[in-house]
C-alpha cells in the first residue's frame, strides 16, 4: 500500500452482494473502510425470520461478511452454513439466525455485527443504515403505495419516489463514517433496492450533502432486471441527487464511456468484469480502479 493511501477512509453504501464484492476488494484497507448495509430486504431467509421475529434484515449484512472472511474455519462454516430438507428450517441461513438470536437477546445490532466480525476476523467496519426495523416503501405514478423489497423489485414500472417506513433513524456510526470520509462509494448492486435505501434515511441524507468526500457512483456491468432496468444512468445519478438534498455525484466508475452523461461526471473507465462472469466485478480490478482514484484524489 502506497503512503498516499495511508490513512484514507472510504465508505461504501449497499446491499449484499453488490457491498460485499467492493467491501472484498477492499480488505486490505482494513478498519479505514466502513459499510453502510440496507436493512429493508423482506425476501428469503432473511423476509420469513423478519415476518416472525420482528427486526432489521440481516441477510445483507450476513453477504457482506460471508464476502471478507479470508480464514476458512469452523466459525465460518457454522456462519455460512444452509439447512437443507423439508422442515421448518429448509433454505434458513444460520448467520441470519444467529444475529437475530443476539437481536433477541437486547445485544445491539452494530454490537451483534462486532461481535461475529471479531470471530470472523473480518477488519473492516460493517453497520447497519438503521438498528429499527423498516420496509422500503414505492409511490407509483397512479398514487397506489406498494411496500416491501421483492414488491418493488417486480413492479413493471419505474416508481414515482420511494421512502422507508417508518422513517426511522440512521444508526449514528454510519453517520459518522460519512462525516469523516474521504471517498463515499455508491454501488453497484439493486440500484432501487439496495443502493438508495440508505439514502432515504434523514440524518445519511444530511451527511452525504453536507461532507467533505469525493462521492463516486460504480455502475453495474449487466442491465438490472425490474424496474431499475428501465432506467438509464443519468436518471440512476438524479435519484441519488436527489436524495442526498442535491449534493452532485463526483464521478462515475464504469466499463465503457457513457455518451448519455453530462460533461460534469468525471468518468473513470475501467475493465472491472470478472474474467469468468463478465456481470461480476473482478476484486483486483476494483481493488486497482478505487486505489487510482484515492491516489488521484
Amino acid at each position: 500500500m502506497t503512503h498516499t493511501t495511508t490513512n484514507t477512509k472510504i465508505v461504501a453504501i449497499g446491499g449484499g452482494h453488490g457491498l460485499g464484492r467492493v467491501l472484498s476488494a477492499l480488505s486490505s484497507y482494513g478498519s479505514q473502510v466502513t459499510g453502510i448495509v440496507t436493512t429493508t430486504d423482506n425476501g428469503g431467509s432473511t423476509g420469513r425470520i423478519r415476518a416472525c421475529q420482528g427486526g432489521i434484515a440481516w441477510g445483507d449484512t450476513r453477504n457482506c461478511i460471508n464476502q471478507l472472511i479470508t480464514e476458512p474455519s469452523v466459525g465460518s462454516m457454522i456462519f455460512e452454513y444452509r439447512f437443507r430438507g423439508n422442515g421448518e428450517l429448509n433454505g434458513h441461513n444460520l448467520g441470519n439466525l444467529m444475529l437475530t438470536a443476539l437481536d433477541n437477546l437486547s445485544i445491539r445490532p452494530l454490537d451483534a455485527i462486532t461481535l461475529i466480525r471479531d470471530m470472523l476476523k473480518v477488519d473492516t467496519q460493517i453497520v447497519p443504515m438503521s438498528e429499527h426495523p423498516a420496509d422500503l416503501t414505492a409511490m407509483l405514478r397512479n398514487g397506489d403505495i406498494i411496500s416491501g423489497e421483492t414488491s418493488v423489485d417486480e413492479l413493471n414500472e419505474v416508481p414515482l419516489r420511494l421512502y422507508v417506513e417508518p422513517a426511522v433513524p440512521a444508526t449514528k456510526e454510519a453517520v459518522q463514517a460519512i462525516e469523516q470520509a474521504d471517498l463515499v462509494l455508491l454501488g453497484p448492486g439493486s440500484f432501487l433496492t439496495s443502493v438508495m435505501p440508505p439514502l432515504l434515511l434523514k440524518e445519511i441524507k444530511q451527511a452525504l450533502k453536507h461532507c467533505r468526500a469525493k462521492i463516486i457512483f460504480i455502475t453495474n456491468l449487466d442491465k438490472e432486471k425490474g424496474p431499475a432496468g428501465a432506467m438509464n444512468l443519468e436518471t440512476m445519478l438524479h435519484w441519488c441527487e436527489r436524495a442526498m438534498g442535491g449534493r452532485a455525484v463526483d464521478g462515475v466508475l464504469t466499463d465503457h464511456h457513457r455518451t448519455e452523461l453530462a460533461p460534469r461526471y468525471q468518468q473513470i473507465i475501467e475493465a472491472l468484469a470478472s474474467s469468468n462472469h463478465e456481470w461480476r466485478h473482478d476484486r483486483e480490478k476494483l481493488k486497482e480502479a478505487i486505489d487510482k482514484l484515492i491516489i488521484a484524489g
